[in-house]
Parts: structure tokens; sequence; C-alpha cells
């Protein structure tokens, strides 16, 4: 499982501008003031979602459309804690055994024996999170895979062969195979969320048995379904009151307004101190940061990159803050661990043979001057995403050749990829097939002469500065004849649109939520989930065996090589076009409120660190 998310801080202006416009965007935010702590008197802390962002799925079961981080992180997590938590005390994406409701698992000399150990936590109702509670959730996923967004066939859970509960806090999986300990643990495990039982129900007061048997569990899954889809009684249903992590419901608006409250029996290591937190919706930036700046309704909110006051220093880490215009708040840029692109649609059967040939990826892709948005539009915050390893924070696994970059910006490059392959090439007019055909020099399978590269193009309308980038490159794919027709579209639209789809009924092209994906809950980056053919998350259905094999080499082997290979393959065969991965948000953090920072590589909330200095 992962999540698509979106990024806060965008483009100020269109790329062939940035060097005029960077002292504009920067003016906008001198003098603000502002003097933060509005919860400090009451001992609440409001949270602003990001723009045009609502929770709307609180059940942790969700099809691929409702995977996003605003319903993972901002809702499910904060109430029903995964079987272990990813995101260490220093910030980076290890996983956290102090925050994990089980131990490390333990594996058998061969590999296919894995050995699970829970702690002793407690549902709200004061049951205890048992054995069997894991079992639900892996019935659950066993019965009703095809309608989870994670599900890879081959991989979980498929390639569990047996499921045992010698006692209430034990389970031991054996596997088909053996498979890298890091991977298993990180990809699969990570995947699970304990269930309590009183989600075992077809009704209203009639019993379930999908926590004992996979049989059971259509009639289980259609019901929570029903429940899960019934916004605006997710406060009041008692299913969703119980929860073993640190947060209830208090009040829950499909709006985007949530309220929620310390839950008294939580038996983690951390116990919230807050008597409240809040989540605020904004229909844009403008609107969040209007707020903010009056420095009386927002403890935890972000600041555009147009409002800032200026660049950060030249040569600063990423994670560097520079000039913050807003008194009495703390500038903490947050980068998630992810990557940023936009996918493709390669089944969509007019334009999907033309994305099916990598020249046009590669033309497509060396239109984007990833370093000039991060280091002029977006005033030195971000790092570039050249491939399907996060560039930063650093690391072992990145390659030398994604370090490099195998596809720069140049509109020469550009050009030269589809003039040597069939297309007359018209800058700022139409590009169109002149040989088609299969062989060398030709346009491809499935294009027609007279062929023109006229693509549709929807993006993230929640940030102006989204809608800029998107401008840029449409002004830089029309000086090599490539014609985008843009338009904005909410981030919910977005990714209920881009899904996996065959036949006529296939007609997304492209879409850009904004911010690529964040590698949660598959926290190791091998790409299964992304990538692989038939994958749920393959959203644009990009199909290539020999990545395929490289994906499942990164699953069963350990180290760098194995990881570094795949990687390599696949930066340069362009599943996807990478842009400029900038901070998740810049986040403003009111003067007084302590334990925010570091914040989760993930996007995770753990508002139960938060609290307020004497």
């Amino acid at each position: 499982m992962g999540r698509r998310c979106m990024k806060l801080p965008r483009l100020c202006a269109a790329v062939v501008l940035v060097i005029a416009v960077l002292s504009a965007c920067s003016a906008r935010g001198a003098g603000v003031a502002g003097t933060g702590g509005a919860g400090k008197a009451t001992n609440t802390a409001t949270f602003a979602l990001p723009a045009a962002v609502t929770p709307n799925w609180i059940w942790p079961f969700a099809a691929v459309q409702d995977m996003g981080v605003q319903n993972i992180a901002f809702l499910q997590q904060l109430m029903y804690r995964p079987l272990y938590w990813f995101g260490d005390s220093n910030g980076g994406p290890a996983v956290n055994s102090s925050l994990s409701i089980a131990q490390l698992p333990t594996f058998s000399p061969d590999g296919k024996t894995v050995t699970i150990k829970l702690k002793p936590y407690t549902w709200s109702n004061g049951e205890e999170v048992t054995a069997q509670d894991v079992v639900f959730w892996m019935n659950m996923e066993k019965a009703e895979k095809q309608n989870d967004g994670a599900y890879v066939p081959g991989q979980f859970p498929d390639n569990i062969t047996s499921v045992r509960t010698p006692d209430a806090s034990t389970i031991v999986l054996t596997t088909s195979e053996a498979y890298s300990q890091q991977w298993f643990t990180y990809n699969e495990l990570g995947q699970i969320t304990p269930m309590p039982t009183a989600w075992d129900v077809t009704g209203p007061g009639h019993a379930g048995t999908c926590a004992t048997s996979t049989a059971g569990c259509a009639a289980v899954f259609s019901y929570l379904t029903a429940q899960a889809k019934d916004l605006p009684h997710y406060a009041t249903n008692p299913l969703w009151q119980v929860v073993d992590g640190p947060w209830k419901l208090k009040s829950f608006n499909s709006d985007g307004h949530v309220t929620f409250v310390p839950n008294l029996s939580y038996a983690g290591p951390v116990k919230p101190t807050l008597a409240q937190f809040n989540e605020t919706p904004y229909t844009s930036e403008a609107a969040e940061f209007n707020v903010l700046r009056g420095g009386k309704a927002i403890d935890v909110g972000y600041i555009p990159p147009q409002d800032l006051s200026g660049p950060k220093p030249a040569g600063a880490a990423p994670a560097a803050a520079g000039p913050n215009p807003i008194s009495g708040y703390t500038l903490a840029p947050e980068y998630l661990y992810s990557i940023n692109f936009f996918p493709l649609n390669y089944n969509n059967p007019q334009v999907g043979p033309i994305f099916k040939q990598l020249y046009f990826r590669q033309a497509l892709q060396s239109v984007v001057d990833q370093n000039a948005i991060i280091h002029a539009a977006s005033a030195g915050y971000g790092v570039p995403t050249n491939g399907p390893i996060p560039l930063y924070p650093a690391s072992d696994l990145i390659s030398s050749l994604e370090k490099a970059n195998p596809y720069p910006f140049s509109l020469s490059a550009a050009s030269d990829y589809l003039t040597s392959n069939g297309w007359k090439v018209v800058p700022n007019g139409t590009t169109t097939c002149v040989r088609p055909g299969t062989g060398a020099g030709e346009c491809g399978a499935g294009i027609a002469a007279g062929r023109a590269l006229t693509f549709d193009l929807q993006y993230y309308s929640g940030q102006q500065t989204v809608a800029t980038a998107m401008a840029s490159l449409k002004s830089n794919a029309a000086q090599v004849g490539i014609t985008l027709n843009i338009s904005g579209a909410p981030f919910n639209t977005l990714t209920g649109t881009a899904v996996p789809c065959h036949g006529s009924g296939c007609t997304w092209q492209m879409e850009n939520w904004g911010g690529g994906w964040n590698f949660a809950p598959d926290y190791y980056p091998t790409g299964e989930t992304l990538f692989l053919t038939g994958a749920g998350v393959n959203v644009g259905s990009y199909s290539n065996p020999a990545i395929d094999k490289l994906i499942q080499a990164t699953n069963h082997d350990s180290g760098t090589a194995v990881m570094q290979a795949y990687e390599d393959a696949l930066a340069r065969d362009l599943p996807v076009i990478w842009q400029p991965d900038y901070p998740y948000q810049l986040t403003e953090i009111a003067g007084g409120l302590k334990g925010v920072t570091p914040q989760n590589p993930f996007a995770t909330l753990t508002p139960e660190n938060w609290r307020w200095s004497k």
C-alpha cells in the first residue's frame, strides 16, 4: 500500500519566467504579522488541512481512489494503529519499534516462517487487541483483495500459505517462498491494520464471521463499505468509535471540519496531553494564509511559497528554512519519503499507443526544467525526482545514474527524440507523425500518419502554484509542437479519475494530483505497488516484463545492488513523467507549541506528541 498525496508548496510562476518573477513572489509576504498560540488557552490545537483536500474514507481498507494521505494520515491512523509504525524519532523513514503495536518480526532460518508478537494494546471498548484481530484483516484482504488498492497479484496475501495463532498475542505466517526480510517487514506486514471484533458484523446486531473465515467476509465487506460511505454519521456510528489509537472522533463534517479527543484507553507510550485536536479545511492556499497570518485560529498551518519573504540560503540543506515572514510562528519545511510524478494512461485507446513509445516519454520528460523550478520559482525548496528512489533523505539506495538525471531539461533533445522517430516538429505549432510504421525511425505501432501530439492534462486546482507549473509545462511543450490542454480539478476528483481502466471508457490521458507518491504504508521503495504489471496503484497500466523481473528481485534479495539495478532501469524507461519533489508543506508552527517536529516523513500526524509550553 502507499499514498497518493498532494504537495502544498508549488511554483510561483511559469518556469520560462522564473528568474524575472522571483522577486515578485518573495515580496508579497514581507512584513506579515502574526501572534500564534491560538489554542494555548484551551489546551487544544488546530491543524490546517491542505487546500481543497478533505478526509472522506474512515475504514482502513480502501480502494485506490480512497488511499490518499488525507484519509490514511489525517484520519485513520490517528484512531486505528497499523501493526508497524514508520518514521523514527529523527524524522527518518525507518520502522519505529517503540510506537509499533507489535514487536519486530522474527524469521525462520529458511525465511519462510514469520512470527509476530503483539504488545498489550486494548480497544476503547475494553477488548484486547489480539492475534484474531490481525487474522480478521488478513481474511478481509484475502477475500476482497480486488477491492484493495494496494493489492499486487502474487504478493500479499497470495504469498501466504498458512496463518496460525498459537496464542492470543502471536501470529505465525508461512510464506510460499523466502523474501527479503526488510521488504517483507516494510511492504507486506506494514500493510496490516488490526480490526476489532466490533467490526465483524453484517448489520446492527448481526454478527459476522470474517474474523474466523474468509467465507464470511463478503457480507461484512458490503456492510462496512456502506458505513464508510456514510460520512455524516462517522462521529456517531458506534463502529468507528472502537479505536486502539490515541484519538477518537468527537465530530466529523464532510466539508473537512474534524474534531478528535483523546482515547483514554490508549496503551501506547505517548498519550495525548491536548484536550482536543481539530482539523480545519480551506478552499485555497490564499484562504488558509489569510487565516494563518491573523494568528487567532491556526496552530499548525502552512505558508504558500509565493508568500515567503525571500529564498532560502543557496546551498542550504533541503529541510533548512529560509526567512519567515510571519512572527509568532516557526517555519519548518516538511519533506516526505516520496517521489513526484504524473502518470500517463497507456490503455487510452486514442493516445495510449503514443505513450507506449519510449522516445515520446523521453521528449516529454526533457521539457520539464526541474532545477529551474526548484531554485527560482519555489525559492530553493525542493529536490528533483529523477527515478523511483527518493533523492531525499540521502541513502545508499540512490544510484549515481539517478543522481545525475538521465533526462535533463533540453528543448533541443526533446525535438531530436521526436524527429528521429518519424515526427515533423513544428515549434509553437502542431507536431505530427509523417513516417508511420514500426521500423527504425518510424512513429511506432498504432500511430497513424498525421496523428498530432495533442493531449489532455488535468491537474490539482487546490493551489494556484500548481496551475502555474502546469502552464509552464504547457509552454515548454509547445516549443516542440506538443499541445497540452490543461485543466484544473479537486484532488479527490483526480485520484478518482486516475485509476486503471480498459476499453472505450478508458478516456483519461494525463492526471497530475500534485504530489506523486508517498512510500507509506509500503515503506521500502521497491516499486511493486506503483510499477509492477497489474498492480492496483499502477494507475496508468504501465507494463514492462524486464522491469517486472527487477521488481521481483528487490522483493526477494536484500542489498543495494538489486535495488539500484531496478532503479536505473526504471529511471531510463520513464514509466511516468518525473517532476520536482517539493516539501510536502512549509509548515508554520505556533510559538509555544512543542512536539510538532521532527515531522513524520510519511505525513502521518502525531498530535499526541504536541503540548503547549508553560
